[in-house]
């Protein structure tokens, strides 16, 4: 009888070098299913989502097939994915029918009451978090090659800078309709997306790798002008969002990116050298934020600028009612702290708590971690805390000891990228967009995973 082996971590190419054409297309599709996910309004329609779930079931079939090929189960053993699971397991408690009975109307009997407020919306929610468990383990197996991390790297750069060309000419040319054809009338759209601020966080992902790739040694030194004009449209669109959160989020990614090159990836270097970098970089930033400030004005005029800059005149609440948002998903969590009211059931449970006149439903919390407390409880909330710490250890981990140049540089930029987008989560829901969500935790692959080299190492593990 044949021995199954199970390896607990990213393998490198030689691994997989009779794992044939079966891993080849589930590396490709690793990387094209969240560019899919974008491209299909950020897949937040039934008819995007449906999609991701089959190309979810293609994953397993294929990593299957690559087992059986290797005659090993093929899984990481990254901690990154105890998280969801728990996030996962809280889910399917939630919908638990321990709530009791709730009126029958109509009905011929009594409805049983789960403990979520809404649980076609926590069920929903919890199967989106199985795609992305099987996403995400998927990628810290099979992306740990070095080839694999440089070409998903590149592919990023560059799919996000279509992105931010289609969407500035988009909003020149129909600044209403996505795609100029869907109509957004209750948002408003940018680029792919139907909210102009998620497409700021998609930016800022792209962004940060793009940046890492900048300034490292990934590409070689007659394609950096490229790179840098790739950032150069990401941030106009960016700017021309109109997004506080987005530009925030934007500077943290440049202020973390350079913090993290100059001090925490870089070898020794004698002085002079690392003066002359430091002042070539910030000479390049200052280019980046001229060209793209003049670009937006010219381009847009003065307001999305200003907006996106906290300026903006005549506004009575700079929060845009984010304080209130922010009031009720707390009160939603202190009736209840250990289990929430239900994943993605805020919106049934603000109209408890609301205190305005009830003309808007309002189903996001504006919020990403207080809406955590109020959706999961003190539970969910530990899960997404773990999540984050695992996820800086590890990453941290990967930029000061990694003995390949490239790898620290991917690593930067994806760190960056995942940096800007927690920090947009303090001011809006931009991981609940199905393919941020995608993207974010393909730049937490490329953060944390090892390279084939380096799994065995005593500076780099998991």
């Amino acid at each position: 009888m044949k021995r199954h082996r199970t390896h607990r971590s990213g393998p490198d190419n030689s691994e997989f070098a009779d794992g044939g054409l079966s891993r080849k297309v589930l590396v490709a599709l690793l990387v094209a299913l969240p560019m899919l996910a974008t491209i299909g309004y950020g897949a937040t329609d039934m008819w995007a989502f449906m999609p991701l779930a089959l190309l979810t079931a293609l994953i397993i079939v294929l990593w299957t097939a690559v087992g059986l090929k290797q005659g090993s189960i093929l899984l990481s053993s990254s901690p990154l994915q105890l998280p969801l699971v728990a996030l996962i397991l809280l889910g399917l408690i939630q919908l638990l029918p321990l709530g009791g009975t709730v009126e029958s109307g109509l009905l011929a009997m009594p409805a049983v009451s789960t403990l979520s407020l809404d649980p076609y919306s926590t069920r929903f929610f919890t199967i989106r978090l199985v795609l992305l468990l099987v996403f995400f383990s998927a990628s810290l197996t099979f992306l740990g090659g070095k080839t694999a991390l440089k070409r998903t790297a590149v592919a990023v750069v560059i799919f996000g800078a279509l992105m931010a060309f289609a969407g500035i000419l988009q909003r020149l040319a129909s600044p209403d309709a996505i795609y100029g054809m869907r109509l957004t009338p209750q948002a408003i759209p940018f680029g792919p997306f139907v909210n102009q601020h998620h497409f700021a966080a998609f930016m800022e992902m792209t962004g940060g790798v793009t940046l890492g790739l900048l300034l490292g040694d990934v590409v070689e030194r007659n394609k950096k002008g490229l790179l840098l004009i790739a950032l150069i449209l990401m941030f106009i669109a960016v700017s021309m969002t109109g997004s506080r959160g987005g530009m925030i989020s934007t500077l943290g990614v440049a202020a973390f990116g350079l913090f993290a090159h100059f001090y925490l990836g870089r070898r020794k270097e004698p002085a002079t050298d690392g003066r002359s970098f430091g002042l070539r970089a910030a000479a390049v930033a200052a280019v980046v934020l001229m060209v793209a400030a003049v670009s937006v004005l010219l381009l847009s005029g003065a307001d999305p600028l200003a907006r996106g800059l906290g300026i903006q005149s005549g506004q009575a609440d700079v929060t845009s009612g984010r304080t209130h948002f922010w009031w009720v998903a707390l009160k939603i969590f202190s009736d209840n702290p250990i289990i929430g009211a239900g994943f993605d059931a805020f919106g049934v449970a603000f109209s408890r708590y609301d205190t305005w006149n009830g003309l808007f439903r309002v189903e996001q919390a504006h919020n990403d971690y207080l809406q955590t407390l109020a959706d999961g409880g003190l539970l969910a909330f530990a899960c997404v805390l773990a999540f984050i710490f695992l996820f800086l250890k590890r990453a941290l981990a990967v930029i000061k000891t990694s003995t390949s140049p490239s790898r620290r540089s991917i690593a930067v930029g994806a760190m960056a990228g995942c940096i800007g987008i927690l920090i947009h989560s303090f001011l809006d829901f931009p991981l609940r967009t199905p393919s941020n969500a995608f993207f974010f935790l393909l730049l937490v692959t490329m953060a944390t995973v090892p390279l084939g080299d380096e799994r065995n190492s005593p500076k780099v593990t998991d």
